[in-house]
């Protein structure tokens, strides 16, 4: 018998059960990433994103079709991270405004659905590339558009779009040279697959253990802590408006005025008929009564915040005291706990690092906050919107620092109505570096946006790590173990010995008009050892400045720049 719908109890099951499938054959994915690095992978980053939609809709109590496109768009936007993550996000975004007015979804919406996707996830990357996930999506569109044509069960439709999805992804090598010479098939659009794989064996009414969601992994977020005083407005409201008449763009203009004029740290965001709320205001109630002249609330939540931050003061100076009673050190005072807050800044900083001796460096020159795991774990655009609410400033600045963390900025930016975001492409710390560094205090936001953008151009970032897999790249044969030097463009280097493999990368580096050479040496490179390796820098260029820090992060043996 055909089967000609999905109700939304079905379509739930289905969801959870991709985002159940992903999670469990993430770390298959990440083994298909070309570049054999220990960072976080694009597995790793699509089950995290995936996951924060999942948690949404496992909460859902009898949803409706509205209810549960909301969850998942929501979830997957705000917990997004890398690249993939976010393009994911994006898909998943455009399937759901497609069919969140249906009561049932039939051959034909489903169609829609996912030529919505793919137009969507297209419009959200600056430059699309074929020979990822995004031509996997084309390839659904096409294929769905086309079995819409010659079906209406559902049965025959699912698993023709599946098979053509694994005909195209088995074609991303012909696309992508990198591909084809690391003998693998795009991540990206693995992941995708896995997704839709998980979601067909649901309808198939397979058995799947998907009702536990594991929980988020949290990236660590670390801000010099804040005195009491410096918290303007006490009350982290948020809420949902489920609006009883059309939420215009004069209504949203006009709330979010009111909003400003009873607190800051303001997100507005409407959706038809929900519309979510978030303010830090010393009187929720005004928020909420304002809120009610437009519809019903729902999901309400306070937090006080000066409550939370001296639980936080407590609980920070109990780890440190605890730390130093273990060092049989004398306990000494949290550093930062008893500072006078400032006023509102014209201009702030967040920065995404990868470690101990980067954070201490970003804090000197003056980073207001910093996102803590930018290799390892990439930050999420929920933990971007977190800093964004701390920094007490009009106009921020976003330092990704790394190449996959800077859609998921620049998604966060989306977000923000109350001060104005401006992400840098700092695609490494190096470059972060470069760009803080060149910062006038007393030139206006564009100014200083063109004069960070032109200087990162000027600096060339060496990283040196070991490989967790064999392959072949860049007209390397790279075995597990290996020592590489990564160049901005590629791997430069591959050996046995660690300062050898540096030293081949910075050869490759250094060009006759180079200056300075900046090192920065990991948590697993001792003072001596960095003392040693530096000395036979400067052997090797005696006319280069070389400047060295101990910059504390995991994985990376050295990170370096040549300007």
């Amino acid at each position: 018998m055909a089967t000609k719908s999905i109700n939304v109890e079905m379509l739930a099951k289905m969801f959870l059960a991709g985002a159940h499938n992903i999670e469990a054959k993430k770390e298959i994915i990440n083994e298909l990433n070309v570049f054999p690095v220990p960072d976080g992978d694009t597995g790793t980053n699509m089950s995290l994103t995936i996951m924060a939609a999942a948690k949404e809709v496992a909460a859902l109590d009898k949803p409706t079709m509205k209810d549960l496109a909301k969850a998942i768009s929501s979830g997957s936007l705000r917990g997004a991270r890398g690249n993939s993550g976010v393009i994911l996000s994006q898909l998943l975004r455009g399937f759901t405004k497609s069919i969140r007015e249906e009561s049932k979804i039939d051959v034909t919406g489903l169609a829609a659905a996912c030529s919505r996707a793919r137009e969507t996830a297209y419009k959200a990357v600056m430059k699309p590339k074929e020979g990822t996930i995004l031509t996997v999506a084309s390839g659904i569109s096409e294929k769905a558009m086309q079995m819409s044509q010659e079906t209406d069960d559902l049965e025959v439709f699912l698993p023709a779009v599946i098979e053509y999805a694994e005909e195209v992804l088995a074609k991303t090598p012909d696309m992508l040279p990198v591909l084809k010479e690391a003998g693998v098939v795009d991540s990206g659009g693995q992941g995708l697959l896995e997704v839709i794989r998980g979601a067909y064996d649901a309808f198939l009414g397979k058995e799947i253990d998907y009702a536990e969601i594991t929980p988020d992994v949290k990236v660590s977020v670390n801000a010099a802590p804040k005195e009491e005083a410096d918290i303007k407005f006490g009350y982290c409201t948020e809420f949902i408006i489920l609006v009883e008449k059309e939420f215009t763009d004069k209504d949203e203009q006009e709330f979010k005025a009111y909003l400003s004029s009873i607190g800051d740290s303001i997100v507005c965001v409407a959706d038809d008929d929900v519309v979510k709320i978030h303010v830090h205001t010393n009187d929720p109630g005004l928020a909420i009564q304002k809120a009610l002249g437009y519809g019903q609330l729902s999901r309400m939540k306070i937090d006080n915040m000066r409550e939370e931050h001296q639980e936080k003061l407590i609980r920070d100076a109990q780890k440190v005291a605890k730390e130093q009673a273990e060092k049989g050190q004398e306990p000494k005072e949290v550093k930062g706990a008893q500072q006078d807050a400032g006023p509102r800044k014209p201009i702030g900083f967040i920065t995404v690092s990868i470690g101990e001796g980067i954070n201490g460096i970003f804090n000197e020159l003056g980073a207001d906050y910093i996102i803590e795991g930018g290799q390892t774990m990439n930050p999420s655009t929920e933990d971007m919107l977190n800093a964004i609410e701390q920094v007490n400033a009009d106009a921020i600045f976003i330092l990704p620092n790394n190449k996959n963390i800077v859609l998921a900025a620049n998604q966060a930016k989306a977000l923000v109505e109350d001060k104005e975001i401006i992400v840098i492409p700092t695609k490494t710390v190096p470059q972060g570096i470069t760009a803080i560094i060149n910062f006038m205090a007393d030139a206006d936001v564009k100014t200083n946006e063109e004069t960070m953008l032109e200087e990162i151009q000027h600096v060339k970032t060496g990283q040196v790590t070991y490989a967790v897999r064999d392959t072949h790249i860049d007209d390397k044969e790279i075995h597990e173990g290996d020592i590489m030097g990564i160049g901005d463009k590629g791997i430069l280097a591959v050996g046995k010995d660690v300062e050898d493999t540096a030293l081949e990368l910075l050869d490759a580096l250094v060009e006759e008009e180079s200056e300075l050479i900046s090192l920065y040496y990991g948590e697993e490179i001792s003072e001596k050892d960095a003392e040693g390796f530096i000395a036979r820098i400067e052997e090797a260029y005696p006319d280069l400045d070389v400047d060295a820090h101990f910059g504390g992060q995991p994985i990376y043996y050295y990170v370096m720049a040549v300007e």
